[in-house]
Formats: structure tokens, sequence, C-alpha cells
């Protein structure tokens, strides 16, 4: 699978403005995000089982999304981290 390419740039003018939406305390939890245990291990299980080759269709198509969603959680992180170092 070739992974979707856009403008990073397009992105990030896109995205820049939602953390003014949040308090600096709000913006220290974003930073500090991890996911609940239970959600971190199904990840981790995921992650070994793709290493391996062994996903069903449905486990690949459940990593995926949890892939994506940790890419954007991680460009929110630093957009928080960037928000506080500005304060």
């Amino acid at each position: 699978m070739v992974a979707a390419s856009f403008d990073t740039t397009a992105f990030d003018r896109a995205t820049d403005g939602l953390l003014q939406f949040f308090t600096p305390d709000q913006a220290q939890a974003l930073v500090e995000y991890r996911g609940e245990r239970k959600l971190r291990r199904r990840i981790e299980l995921l992650a070994r089982k793709h290493n391996e080759g062994e996903l069903s269709d449905d486990e690949r198509a459940e990593y995926e999304g949890y892939v994506r969603a940790n890419k954007f959680i991680a460009t929110l992180q630093a957009k928080a981290r960037k928000l506080l170092a500005q304060r």
C-alpha cells in the first residue's frame, strides 16, 4: 500500500489555529496524553502481528485506523508543545 501524500504546509496552515481554543492547562494535558492502557496494549498487539505478517484483513484495517489517529494526535501534541513554548 502506498501512503497518500499531501501538502504539509497546507496541513499546518489549516490546523495551526486549532490550539487557540486550548488553555495552557488543556494544552499541557494534550501533550501528556497517552491513551488508555487497554487501548495501548491492543495497538501493541496489532503492531507485533503486523511486523510478523499475521494480521487479518479486519485487524489490518483496525491497525491502520490507529496509526492514522496516532499521527494526528502526535501532530496536535507538537502544536501544543509549540504553543506552550511561546507562552
